[in-house]
């Protein structure tokens, strides 16, 4: 029973560590602005500390939608370019339809069609009429790039919010669930979410008149578009841009909001290629107008007064210093793929949360008082050991889920109070065996050493069947359930080695001290 010097120093550094480590969690809010920041209590999760709960569904049809439409202008553009003559060029739900008159064109447009996409194929009928239909396999690809990019956005745009430990996870084909923790009006988050902030910039084409623009003359190309006017962006005039983007948000790598001449601005900042393509269209359409568009209005329409090489703008308008700001953060989080619906929206108080909180603190409570009673009254001297430790790996539990900065919810309550009943399940193992050796004649610390060495396989077989249940738990659940996992894992951990080492330092310093005659279970 006797333990080498560097066990005893392990034992130490990592009890007083955990125990560093979970002291936040026993200070009132007012202390803990004292304390360094890498020392914080552990994260609170929606069902403990309230929050908001949204269920997003992304709009896959607008992305398609868009997708046939930008097709239609490539091959426009391209049948142009070959001098082939079509009628009934337009989009449909998934690709393009047109129809080539003459029979000697109809091969080659085929061929120029086929090749405007890869994951597309053609049909051809007798007269002519020829549709482009993206495969089952192109559609799926980009239902779950524009999810994934979706999920990667929202994200962004949670973080620059400043929320801590939001929950955001893919259900389903096209929907995104949002755990916000602490955020009680999601009023704001709605209003950032709501915006898909895809900017683009445009040539405003002079050619169409504003009365052609409202009767609906607009030609082919062009695009008739509301200017924001006023802070409810309502009322703006019609200005007809150029539907050819001539540069987009995605080259934008930096965005702020900031005054000028008194009034709110959003500064912008292009990417090195974006800075080149930036420059050379302000080059070649000096004196013409320039227009920025965000979510299908135009924002402001300037004269390209002389060339900006810099790579560098900045977008004035009607802003107010949140809304600058609100701009600034979407811009630089970036454009979603696709709009977002808020199908479902549930807002968690605190005082649900603190009612959790209590009801954890109560099940903890007389967990430990019946699991520590049980074992004074089984294994008597023992038993108190077996007790300090479980009160110790409660310590380094909380310590561990502190340092990792991980989210302790409802069901994450649920498996440290599970922890506490397995904790002790090492230690009836061990104490068992010890009773064992000394009625088959050994001495107390020949059957103490016995007890240690041989119940340790069956310790270790007893924890790693259920840390497999844990990490099958984390791997294919979400959400509450992987709380649940994270518990449980991190408490076998600490249970295994609270109750071979502590326990066993707390054995060995008994029988120096003490020299019992008798094993005292």
């Amino acid at each position: 029973m006797r333990i080498e010097s560097w066990k005893v120093i392990l034992v130490a550094l990592v009890c007083l560590g955990g125990a560093l480590f979970a002291l936040p969690n026993a200070l009132p809010a007012s202390a803990l602005s004292m304390m360094p920041a890498w020392l914080k209590p552990v994260n609170l999760g929606l069902d403990l500390q309230g929050g908001s709960h949204l269920l997003l569904e992304v709009d896959l049809k607008a992305v398609f939608k868009e997708q046939a439409v930008s097709l239609v202008e490539t091959a426009r553009t391209t049948l142009r370019k070959e001098n082939i003559r079509y009628i009934g060029l337009g989009a449909d739900a998934d690709g393009l339809r047109v129809t080539i008159p003459e029979a000697g064109q109809r091969e080659k447009a085929r061929d120029l069609l086929r090749k405007l996409d890869a994951g597309t194929e053609i049909a051809v009928a007798d007269n002519g009429a020829m549709s482009l239909r993206y495969q089952e396999f192109a559609i799926n690809e980009k239902r779950r790039a524009v999810l994934g990019q979706s999920i990667e956005i929202v994200r962004r745009r949670i973080d620059e919010m400043g929320t801590r430990e939001p929950t955001i996870v893919r259900q389903g084909e096209d929907r995104i669930l949002l755990q916000l923790p602490g955020v009680e009006n999601p009023e704001h988050v709605k209003s950032l979410l709501g915006k898909t902030a895809k900017l683009t910039f445009h040539l405003v084409d002079h050619g169409v008149s504003p009365q052609d623009a409202l009767a609906g003359r607009v030609p082919p190309g062009s695009e008739a578009l509301h200017e924001v006017e006023g802070r409810n962006g309502e009322g703006g005039r019609i200005v007809v841009i150029r539907r050819k983007v001539e540069l987009g948000g995605e080259a934008l790598v930096d965005a702020s909001a900031g005054f000028s001449e008194g009034q709110a601005v959003v500064n912008f900042r292009f990417n090195g290629q974006g800075a080149k393509k930036f420059g050379s269209i302000t080059t070649e359409n000096a004196g013409k107008q320039f227009a920025i568009v965000l979510d299908g209005k135009v924002i402001s329409a300037p004269v390209i007064r002389e060339p900006i090489i810099g790579g560098s703008g900045q977008i004035s308008g009607s802003f107010t210093a949140q809304s600058a700001n609100d701009l600034a953060l979407l811009l630089r989080a970036g454009a979603l793929p696709a709009p977002l619906t808020i199908l479902e929206e549930r807002t968690v108080g605190p005082d649900l949360g603190a009612d959790s909180i209590y009801a954890g603190k109560i099940a903890s409570a007389i967990g430990l008082v019946f699991v520590a009673i049980f074992m004074v009254l089984v294994y008597g001297v023992f038993g108190v050991f077996a007790d300090i430790a479980l009160v110790v790996n409660l310590i380094l539990l909380l310590g561990l889920l502190s340092m990792m900065g991980a989210t302790l919810t409802l069901p994450g309550i649920a498996g440290i109070v599970l922890t506490m009943g397995m904790a002790v399940d090492a230690n009836v193992l061990i104490y068992e065996r010890m009773r064992e050796e000394f009625r088959l004649g050994r001495g107390i610390v020949s059957a103490c050493t016995a007890g240690f060495k041989r119940a340790l396989v069956t310790i270790v077989d007893s924890q790693l069947t259920t840390l497999i249940a844990a990490v099958l738990l984390f791997q294919f659940g979400t959400g509450p359930v992987r709380g649940f996992a994270v518990t449980l894992a991190i408490g076998l951990f600490t249970s295994m080695f609270t109750a071979i080492l502590v326990v066993q330092l707390m054995i060995s310093l008994w029988l120096k001290y003490a020299r019992p005659k008798a094993l005292p279970i």
